[in-house]
């Protein structure tokens, strides 16, 4: 006799999901809960089949080819690319320079109070609360009203931008750092923190070797996203690459708009190379 195909059930029906129930009910309560979202956020995308919004994309996208070549144009957006860079290079730096003493303060890792008891004394534990709450507030601020809260204070320009990404970036590598020191392996860090080490040899040489490649891969992440909010904040008068396309969305130039856009993605993709090249150095 020979032996049933594994997925036939003897009946010669195929086998039924024994688990289809709840997928079935999963479904529904994430329409019912996901539904009323959308009603409040007035989600209509039908709008863009509307024979007027049609057009009017197709007149507007018509107006990206060919896209603005001439040597004057060019040149601007190069000097605007490259302050977009330089702003989103120097803020994150800034950003890293302010995360580092913070992850060192905010991470149970290297707390040396843990040691023997594996508890953590109470003032430590103050203190790190009020670093990881400080770096909340960092955060919970996006970079855009960072912008706008602080061109009003130093002026148009990338100066505005660079601490805008320097404040919130601060707030979101400060978390993920301490978050994967926390889910690295503790033992090199625990033996030199009990061979008397301090907090900065024990990050140095214990837990930075063990996280290396993934601080790195979020670091360059995050340096992409900050080249990309640096464009954001050029709407607001933050200068670089995002003022420069503010400036042709006005005036509905539709080539410029495109040039810009091929050298927003060249950007992207050159940042995704550095990363990639940086983790292949490290492995």
């Amino acid at each position: 006799m020979s032996a049933l195909h594994p997925s036939i059930h003897p009946s010669g029906m195929p086998p039924r999901d024994p688990a289809w129930r709840s997928r079935i009910v999963g479904c529904i309560v994430f329409v019912l809960v996901l539904w009323p979202m959308l009603v409040q956020a007035e989600f209509k995308p039908w709008i863009l089949f509307d024979a007027q919004s049609l057009q009017a994309t197709g007149n507007f996208v018509a107006s990206f080819f060919p896209p603005a070549h001439s040597a004057e144009f060019l040149q601007l957006v190069a000097v605007s690319t490259w302050e977009t860079v330089a702003m989103a290079t120097a803020g994150m730096a800034l950003a890293m320079l302010a995360a580092i003493p913070m992850t060192l303060l905010s991470t149970e890792l290297l707390s040396i109070s843990r040691l023997g008891s594996g508890r953590v004394a109470r003032l430590p534990a103050w203190l790190r609360q009020i670093v990881r709450w400080f770096l909340i507030v960092l955060r919970s601020i996006p970079e855009l009203v960072w912008a706008l809260l602080l061109v009003r204070i130093v002026g148009l320009g990338p100066t505005a931008g660079v601490i805008a990404i320097a404040l919130t970036y601060c707030g979101m590598l400060g978390k993920v750092y301490a978050d994967i020191l926390e889910s690295s392996e503790a033992a090199a860090s625990n033996a030199l923190l009990q061979n008397g080490s301090g907090r900065l040899s024990a990050f140095l040489y214990g837990a930075l070797p063990e996280a290396s490649s993934e601080l790195l891969s979020y670091t360059v992440y995050r340096w992409e996203c900050a080249i990309r909010g640096s464009i954001v904040m050029g709407f607001v008068g933050a200068g670089g690459l995002g003022q420069r396309m503010d400036e042709s969305i006005k005036m509905m130039a539709g080539g410029e708009l495109s040039t810009m856009l091929i050298v927003f993605i060249l950007l992207v993709a050159a940042a995704d190379g550095v990363s990639a090249l940086l983790r292949r150095r490290l492995d």
